[in-house]
């Protein structure tokens, strides 16, 4: 589909077999522009991708279909929308994104966007509609979601979504940890949960996934979307199976990014029951991204996420990216166990993100 309005064109994004190919210019320049968005909202470069890293993920997927389509105005891309469908079966949802550089704001063409992700939604008969977005600190009226846990300002963004039907379920909070004035914490906090932690061993590993871990791991994956808080939005519980986290491993490993997977195994079943996942890019001087991080319930209560957590960043201070200042992650506001984890560990919030859904008749 190519749609325009306003002398401004919505044009699907052609996805390259590999950076460098001849149709290639789309997607590296969406690549430019998305970095360009999350700079403007963020004021920092954290966030960057490269084309390289981000290709992998747009690579045909069997668990999902993602729809992309370019924000193009005077000749150039100043934008983009997106809608994600996941294919677990009897799925309701879709995820989406509209996007902008700031210089091209107020002229309808958010509008005209999201009309493009009701129309993907009703075509593949989706109707729970669920998108984040960062809501910088203003001052003004505040919003609260239904959990009661943290609040946003209503923002443009924020009147974008109520406007167009949506409701405010979730707030998420971003937090960073310096990973040099935090390392003697992390020693300490590591030393506590390995005397609290009987029972466990830890277990590390960088993709691929070791065959003798693979199924465990996939179980524990699948669990972050039925254990993880997910007040009034709507998950699919997704079913992992080795397969899916080879294919999962090879996007890393094809983006050319480096991972550490820490796990709390039981020592008695060998059942992985906790991990943690670090990430970082090909410049190991940029900062960390703290991944999906869990403990099945049943194993609650014995300081496994503290324990992989300090053992991830301990080990990633001293062996993998001694270089990268700090670790960015995200939590839902009414976590209040992780949270208490990474606030102990020294994470500081930074940010605020609103978690929006929307249920088409």
């Amino acid at each position: 589909m190519q749609t325009t309005t306003t002398g401004v064109e919505f044009r699907r994004l052609t996805v390259p077999a590999a950076i460098g190919d001849a149709d290639d210019a789309d997607f590296v320049e969406m690549v430019r522009v998305r970095n360009a968005v999350y700079a403007e909202i963020n004021g920092n470069a954290d966030d960057d991708l490269t084309p390289q890293e981000l290709l992998p993920h747009y690579a045909p997927d069997p668990h999902e279909i993602r729809l992309m389509w370019l924000v193009v105005a005077d000749g150039a891309i100043v934008g983009r929308v997106g809608v994600d469908l996941p294919l677990e079966d009897g799925s309701k949802n879709a995820y989406w994104l509209v996007e902008l550089q700031r210089s091209h704001r107020g002229r309808g063409i958010g509008t005209a966007g999201y009309a493009l992700v009701e129309e993907a939604a009703r075509e593949h008969g989706r109707t729970v509609l669920q998108s984040w977005a960062t809501h910088p600190d203003a001052p003004g009226r505040r919003l609260t979601p239904p959990t009661g846990f943290g609040e946003i300002p209503e923002d443009d963004v924020a009147r974008f979504y109520l406007r167009n039907g949506y409701t405010l379920e979730q707030i998420e909070r971003k937090s960073e940890l310096d990973l040099v004035t935090s390392a003697p914490t992390v020693r300490r906090l590591l030393a506590e949960a390995e005397a609290k932690a009987t029972g466990y061993r830890v277990i590390q590993w960088s993709p691929p996934t070791p065959e003798e871990y693979i199924d465990g791991y996939a179980w524990t994956k699948s669990r972050m979307s039925t254990d993880a808080p997910a007040a009034g939005l709507e998950f699919d519980e997704e079913t992992w199976d080795a397969e899916r986290v080879r294919l999962h491993d090879q996007r890393y490993l094809d983006g050319g990014r480096t991972v550490l997977v820490t796990v709390a195994q039981h020592i008695d079943s060998g059942a992985i029951v906790a991990f943690n996942e670090l990430a970082i890019g090909p410049d190991r001087t940029l900062a960390t991204s703290q991944e999906d991080t869990l403990v099945l319930k049943e194993h609650r209560g014995h300081r496994l996420g503290q324990l992989v957590k300090c053992a991830g960043l301990a080990r990633w201070r001293t062996e993998i990216a001694p270089e990268s200042p700090k670790v960015i992650t995200y939590n839902a506001e009414e976590n209040r166990p992780m949270l208490d984890i990474n606030e102990a560990i020294g994470f500081v919030p930074v940010s605020y993100n609103g978690a929006w859904k929307k249920v088409l008749p």
